[in-house]
């Protein structure tokens, strides 16, 4: 079978384009898990309710990563947390370096 030059280039786009998406999924930071030691020596909580407010005494209702200064929205409520390098945080979530985003 003789594939045409129209064909060649429908191939090799979906390809280039296949291989662009598999590459982001590969590269996407793992999530945060509480248990991990970054997260404990943070009071990291993925549910900003359900913080120790005796034990972190700076928490305040409302507080949450995606509006804490060192967070990016990433989609899908995660994102990433300059503070917490290679790792997807919770948007609803919360830690002890809270920071008022500024703005």
């Amino acid at each position: 079978m003789k594939a045409s030059r129209r064909q060649f280039v429908i191939y090799s786009a979906s390809s280039v384009a296949a291989l662009a998406a598999a590459g982001k999924v590969a590269a996407q930071p793992a999530v945060l898990q509480e248990t991990d030691a970054q997260a404990v020596a943070l009071g990291y909580k993925a549910d900003a309710t359900k913080v120790d407010k005796a034990k972190y005494a700076k928490y305040q209702a409302g507080q949450v990563c995606s509006n804490c200064n060192f967070y990016k929205d990433t989609g899908n409520n995660m994102g990433t947390c300059t503070v917490i390098p290679n790792k997807l945080v919770a948007g609803h979530g919360w830690c002890n370096l809270w920071v008022k985003k500024a703005g």
